[in-house]
């Protein structure tokens, strides 16, 4: 069987429309700490919790913690970025991390909201960098940013993700999502925290997300539960015709050590605005299950797209079928 994970949002947080994508298929949910905390995010995992039991189904509670991801810090309200204007990046502009702007140069490429949006550097100083707009779009607060190839090292966790590995069980939680691994240590200082909280039972789930973690991975396997190819942020670290590659190069490194693993980003990201997904996408997730895949997730589709059951839906039965011919194919070899 294969898991079909959603993600905790707006767009389904209420009883009804929980119910109903359990029924469609939903095995388990990703909380997305980034932006809030599992004590904030009680009543919403309240309303989890009554659907899965009115629907009598045990589902997988996964919280996705900050980690060492680069984000955008707050902003009063969403900032327009339009091709070809200039913009602030720092003092007086859009925050970023302190880290970020130590590694900025004249010509970096920065990539936000995973590689939804693109700058380029003209000038850069301690305080602040000056960038045009090659790619624009609307910037929220706490999305992704990432330097293009350039390796940044922010500590492992930070103290709301020691918080709330302290609350993961009380509120349900089956499994920890540990962003950007870059080490095998970065596993062992989160599987510290989880003895510190009596948590070690929890599933511990690696998130790939630069080639730095692609190199690292034979080390990671021994210390994971499980591996999560994250292709936002994998596809910003390389020329994006490459994930493909890299995606593949992961799975055959998780099936040939024993891990399992799941596949996540961008999925049905069509089915945030479309009630049907595109035939590019349903391929996509066929290939994923037929590749070996124990599970595939989708994120803004469910949490804030129009069409959350639908998605569900469409991912549930695609990837089964793909899981299914993968076992076809493996009776007939």
């Amino acid at each position: 069987m294969i898991d079909i994970y959603g993600t905790l949002g707006p767009a389904c947080s209420n009883v009804k429309t929980l119910e109903e994508m359990f029924e469609a298929g939903m095995t388990g949910i990703r909380v997305n700490l980034s932006h809030a905390s599992l004590r904030s995010s009680a009543d919403r995992l309240a309303l989890l919790h009554r659907a899965a039991a009115n629907k009598k189904v045990k589902p997988q509670i996964l919280i996705d913690l900050q980690g060492p991801e680069l984000r955008v810090g707050r902003l009063k309200e969403p900032v327009l970025l339009v091709e070809g204007e200039e913009t602030v990046l720092g003092e007086g502009g859009i925050p970023v991390p302190a880290l970020v702007l130590e590694n900025l140069k004249a010509g970096s490429e920065i990539l936000m909201d995973d590689g939804r949006l693109l700058l380029t550097v003209l000038e850069a100083g301690k305080e602040k960098a000056g960038a045009r707009v090659l790619r624009g779009g609307l910037l929220q607060s706490r999305k992704s940013i990432a330097v293009h190839g350039v390796e940044i090292h922010p500590p492992t966790m930070t103290e709301e993700d020691l918080q709330n590995i302290q609350d993961a069980v009380s509120f349900g939680v089956t499994g920890i999502m540990q962003p950007f691994v870059r080490s095998r240590q970065d596993l062992i200082e989160v599987k510290r925290a989880l003895a510190d909280a009596g948590a070690s039972h929890l599933c511990l789930i690696a998130k790939i997300e630069n080639r730095e973690g692609m190199r690292q991975l034979p080390e990671l396997l021994k210390e994971a539960d499980m591996i999560c190819i994250a292709r936002g942020d994998l596809g910003n670290d390389m020329d994006l015709w490459n994930l493909p590659a890299a995606q593949k190069e992961i799975s055959r490194a998780c099936l040939e050590a024993g891990v399992p693993y799941f596949v996540a980003t961008q999925m049905l990201t069509s089915m945030e605005e479309r009630a049907v997904p595109t035939r590019a996408e349903v391929s996509d997730i066929f290939n994923t299950a037929a590749d070996g895949a124990s599970g595939v997730m989708i994120t803004g589709e469910s949490a804030v797209g129009k069409y959350p059951v639908e998605a569900i839906r469409y991912l549930a039965n695609t990837a089964r079928a793909g899981a299914a011919y993968r076992l076809a194919q493996t009776k007939k070899g």
